[in-house]
């Protein structure tokens, strides 16, 4: 799943090459992925992109004060087309096309744009066109953005505060702070040396400033590695930037130790015993419960 770093990558991508083009036109190719209906997404057409930015994990087109907000999800993704000029047509419910955004010509005739693209079954890609970004649900809800100036760790302890959930869940939560998902989460907390299971108002008040420090300096990091990247690069990119995430049974790069891996809610999560949790394996909750 893209996350923080790839999308604000992804925006700055689109920046230096969409802003100031006049969009042609947008074909709705998935129509289970446009959520809105007014204004109609035809309505974009002759508009011209005046800024790309981010909400959290949401991508903003801004055509002219009309808004093209796009999230990812899962298995989601942009593809840059230099020439669209050629494209053939795509049926709908033929693979992974979703939305096709075309723009004008340049003066060598070439007609640039990007495709949005999801793989698998299940389809949860979605795009939608409004007059401000917040009439988006997803995007109204968001907690605060980790790389905002001020996201201090004196906010992140209000957050924590008589808070219960453990401090994986927590980052995850897009309407706490908004842009971690279940990746990045993994990378904080190995940084941090801190258990995923931990609760999150039982940190100490140094525990609160190294989580902190280890959400901000993690993001611009990955950040810091995309920028520059061109689209096609940045799964690519992620994957051989991650510690712990997705590295079950390799060795830690800090300690040597081997990371594991547990089930945690809808997913899994990798963390490193050594590092995070005194040496402990942390007990499947899940996998006990079906051994029950």
């Amino acid at each position: 799943m893209p996350e923080l770093p790839e999308v604000e990558s992804l925006a700055e991508f689109l920046r230096d090459r969409a802003v100031g083009r006049t969009v042609a036109a947008v074909d709705v190719v998935a129509f289970q992925a446009l959520k809105t209906v007014d204004p109609p997404i035809s309505a974009l057409g002759g508009l011209t992109v005046t800024d790309v930015s981010r909400h959290g994990k949401f991508l903003d087109l801004d055509c002219d004060g009309l808004h093209l907000v796009v999230h990812l999800a899962r298995a989601g993704w942009l593809r840059w087309r230099e020439d669209l000029s050629g494209a053939k047509p795509v049926r709908p419910g033929k693979g992974p096309l979703a939305v096709r955004v075309r723009l004008a010509p340049d003066e060598l005739g070439l007609a640039p744009g990007f495709e949005l693209t999801e793989a698998g079954t299940q389809k949860r890609l979605a795009a939608y066109v409004v007059r401000n970004p917040e009439d988006v649900p997803g995007v109204a809800g968001l907690g605060p953005d980790p790389l905002a100036e001020d996201f201090t760790a004196d906010a992140l302890a209000a957050i924590l505060r008589g808070n219960r959930t453990q401090i994986k869940g927590l980052l995850r939560d897009q309407k706490v702070i908004a842009g971690i998902g279940n990746a990045y989460s993994d990378e904080v907390l190995h940084v941090a040396k801190m258990s995923p299971f931990k609760i999150a108002s039982s940190l100490t008040e140094a525990q609160v400033a190294d989580l902190h420090e280890a959400i901000v300096t993690t993001l611009r990091d990955a950040v810091g590695r995309a920028r520059g990247l061109a689209a096609k690069d940045l799964k690519a990119e992620k994957k051989s930037g991650l510690r712990v995430h997705g590295r079950t049974g390799e060795k830690c790069e800090v300690c040597g130790d081997t990371i594991r891996e547990v089930s945690f809610a809808d997913s899994s999560l990798q963390y490193c015993p050594t590092c995070q949790t005194g040496g402990k394996p942390l007990a499947d909750r899940r996998l006990s419960r079906l051994l029950k």
